[in-house]
C-alpha cells in the first residue's frame, strides 16, 4: 500500500502509516484483498490433493536434488543475515521450501502464494517458514536484495522481481516439467501439454540479470495407485479442466480397474546466479 516496512506485534503486522494485516491462527499473513486475488489460485481440494501426493514421497527425489543443489550454490553468509532468506515464489504447500531449509539449517524461509488453502499448509511446513498471501505477478512486498535464494517450482515467473529481491550472487532455482513428463499417464487421460521451447523462453527472460550456473534433469519412476492418479490430476492446472469432455469418465474407468499405473516423472532443474558480486 505504502511501501513502508512492516513490524510484527502480537497477532498483526503493521507499518508506521497504520496499515495492518492480521496473522491468521494458522500462522500466515494474507496481504491480498479479495479484489486482487488471482482467479486461478489453488482451491482447497487442489491443496489437499497436492499435500497427499507429495506426502506419499513420489517427488521426494526431486525435492532432495533441488535442496542439495541450492545448498551447494548458496552464497556465503553476510553480517546480520546468517544463512540468508530463501523465498519460494508460488510455494503451494511449502513442500520444496521445507526440503531446502532442511539443508540450510541457519536460513529462514518465506512462502509466497495466492492460495489461502496452500498458505495454511505452507505456514506449518517447517519451523523456519513464514507464509504470505501474494500475487506472484505483482511487485513483491519484499525489500530489494533481501533474499539469498529464490525458488520457483512449477509456478508463475516474475523475472523482474527475481532480480530485484535477490542479492548479488544469490541463487535462482527454477523447476519445470519436460515434454515427456508423465507421458504414460497422458496416454490414458487427457492432460495439459508441456510445450517445447520453454527453456529457451526461460533463458531469454533472465538474460542480462542472471548468469546460468547449472542445468540438470531429474527423472523419477513412479507407481501410482488409482487414488494417486486422481491426486496428480487434481493438484495442478489440470484440475481446472477435469469437467471437459469425458475426462471424469476416464478417471473413473482407471479407478474401476484398480490397477496401478507406472509413469515417468521428468523435470528440468535450472539454476542461475544474480549478476553482481556477492556480499
Amino acid at each position: 500500500m505504502c511501501g513502508s516496512p512492516l513490524t510484527r506485534a502480537p497477532g498483526v503486522l503493521r507499518c508506521a502509516e497504520r496499515h495492518s494485516f492480521d496473522v491468521a491462527r494458522q500462522g500466515y499473513v494474507n496481504l491480498l484483498s479479495a479484489r486482487s486475488r488471482p482467479p486461478l489460485a489453488d482451491s482447497g481440494d487442489m491443496a489437499t490433493a497436492r499435500a497427499e501426493f507429495l506426502a506419499a514421497g513420489h517427488y521426494a527425489p526431486l525435492a532432495q536434488r533441488l535442496a542439495d543443489r541450492v545448498a551447494e550454490l548458496s552464497p556465503a553468509e553476510t553480517p546480520g543475515a546468517p544463512g540468508g532468506l530463501v523465498v519460494d515464489a508460488g510455494a503451494g504447500t511449502g513442500y520444496y521450501l521445507g526440503a531446502v531449509l532442511d539443508r540450510l539449517p541457519d536460513a529462514a524461509g518465506l512462502a509466497m502464494d495466492a492460495s489461502v488453502a496452500g498458505l495454511r499448509r505452507a505456514a506449518r511446513s517447517h519451523e523456519r517458514v513464514g507464509a504470505v498471501g501474494w500475487d506472484i505477478w505483482q511487485p513483491w512486498p519484499l525489500a530489494a536484495g533481501s533474499a539469498s535464494a529464490v525458488l520457483n517450482v512449477f509456478a508463475p515467473r516474475n523475472p523482474a522481481e527475481f532480480a530485484r529481491v535477490l542479492r548479488p550472487g544469490g541463487v535462482l532455482a527454477v523447476v519445470t516439467p519436460t515434454a515427456g513428463h508423465l507421458a504414460e499417464l497422458r496416454a490414458l487421460v487427457a492432460m495439459l501439454e508441456v510445450h517445447e521451447g520453454k527453456l529457451d523462453q526461460l533463458d531469454a527472460s533472465l538474460a542480462g540479470e542472471f548468469e546460468p550456473a547449472v542445468r540438470e534433469t531429474c527423472t523419477v519412476e513412479l507407481t501410482l495407485s488409482p487414488a494417486d492418479v486422481r491426486r496428480v490430476l487434481a493438484m495442478g492446472p489440470n484440475a481446472h479442466h477435469l469437467d471437459r469432455g469425458d475426462q471424469r469418465a476416464r478417471i473413473a474407468e482407471l479407478s474401476a480397474r484398480g490397477e496401478p499405473v507406472t509413469a515417468t516423472a521428468s523435470f528440468v532443474l535450472s539454476f542461475f546466479r544474480r549478476g553482481g558480486e556477492a556480499g
